[in-house]
Order: C-alpha cells, then sequence, then structure tokens
C-alpha cells in the first residue's frame, strides 16, 4: 500500500518521477505491460527521455502500491496476481467496503443519499455498455467510501483496487454477471434509502463475494 512518506522537498525531480510514476501505473492497469513482464529500464528511460534516478523512484511508489515486484538482482517486475493473492483482496475489501455501506445507512445525509442514487441512476443506464458500466460501478463504489468519511479506509481500497486490476479476467467480463451485478446494487441501494445498516452491510459483502467468485471463473 501506498504510505511511504517523501521526505525530500518539493521540485521537479518529485514532479518527474510522480509523473512517470502515473505513466508506468496507467501502462500496467491497462495491461500494455503485462502481468509478470519484465520492465525495461534502459527502454523505459529512452522511451520517456529521461535519467534512471525518477524511473527507479517512480518503480518504488508502485511496488508500495503492489503494482510492482522488485527481485534481488534481477529488476522490477509487474506484479502477478495469483489465485490466493485475488482471494485476498476481495476479502478485505469486502470487510471494508461492507463496513462503509453499513457508516453511510446510518449516517448520510438524505443529499447524499441522493447523490448516490443519481450514481446508481447513470449505472442503470450504463448496463448495456460493459465499458461504461464498469467506470460508473467505481464510481459508485467510491462515493460510499467518501460518504463513510474515513481517509485511511478509501486509501486501502484504492490500493487494493489497483492490485485487482492486475488479474486477467475482470468480474463484469463474465457472462451475465453485469445484469447480476446491476441487482446486486439495487438491493444495496434499498437497504442504503432504509437506512438498514446491517442490511447494507450484509449486501454489500455479498455483492463483493459475488464479484470475487466470477473473476476467479
Amino acid at each position: 500500500m501506498s504510505t511511504a512518506l517523501d521526505l525530500r522537498p518539493p521540485g521537479a525531480t518529485r514532479a518527474l518521477y510522480a509523473e512517470v510514476a502515473d505513466r508506468l501505473r496507467a501502462s500496467i492497469l491497462s495491461h500494455d505491460l503485462a502481468p509478470g513482464s519484465w520492465i525495461d529500464e534502459q527502454a523505459l528511460t529512452a522511451a520517456y527521455g529521461i535519467s534512471r534516478t525518477p524511473l527507479r523512484e517512480a518503480l518504488k511508489v508502485l511496488a508500495a502500491e503492489g503494482l510492482v515486484t522488485m527481485k534481488l538482482r534481477r529488476g522490477a517486475y509487474v506484479t502477478e496476481v495469483s489465485a490466493r493473492d485475488l482471494s485476498e483482496v476481495y476479502h478485505l475489501m469486502a470487510l471494508l467496503e461492507s463496513d462503509a455501506a453499513g457508516t453511510v445507512a446510518r449516517e448520510a445525509s438524505d443529499a447524499a443519499l441522493a447523490d448516490l442514487q443519481a450514481l446508481h441512476d447513470e449505472l442503470e443506464r450504463q448496463a448495456g455498455d460493459r465499458e461504461a458500466f464498469f467506470r460508473a460501478n467505481e464510481r459508485f463504489h467510491r462515493r460510499i467510501l467518501e460518504l463513510a468519511d474515513n481517509r485511511w479506509r478509501i486509501q486501502v481500497v484504492e490500493d487494493l483496487r489497483k492490485v485487482m486490476k492486475l488479474h486477467r479476467h475482470h468480474s463484469l467480463s463474465r457472462e451475465g454477471r453485469v445484469e447480476a451485478s446491476l441487482q446486486e446494487h439495487r438491493a444495496v441501494m434499498a437497504a442504503l434509502r432504509a437506512r438498514d445498516a446491517a442490511q447494507a452491510q450484509a449486501l454489500m459483502r455479498a455483492h463483493i463475494g459475488a464479484g470475487r467468485e466470477a473473476a476467479a471463473g
């Protein structure tokens, strides 16, 4: 997880390594750099027009996020996600996001729930477009975390979701999973509107568990 402190003063070097980290992260999450592949530092420095220093700093950032694995005397590799890794990531996400859903049901204002309902409505509209549905789904889950208002939970879940995206088969790519996911979201949303914290928590845990089963399949 990306919890390390950067004690260097702000400046151009820091901005550069952060930009390099952003570019590499995008390449990894889009699978342009495939899981398990070796990261060719010489080729990247040439392609980016940079020295090795900002690249290596960027690799440290991505290693802290779990996207890159540093191997002694072998260099950096894009992290491969095993079946066990995937199961553990989903397990933690289910715990954290279900707890957030319970908090939202208890504490969110009516206006906040209306905002969440609008995101759910967008999810309904995007059911026929898998990529758009995936993006709307992320926004919905992110908003629940924001409304639960625990920055440490948000940070942990964001890092877990990055690792989850390394898996070659996303849960929503499975036949019938988009409609099933939408039905699960409807149930979660109904529990939130009813201010039923226990039900919202149980339904969110089940929803993420179903995603784990679909991804594993």
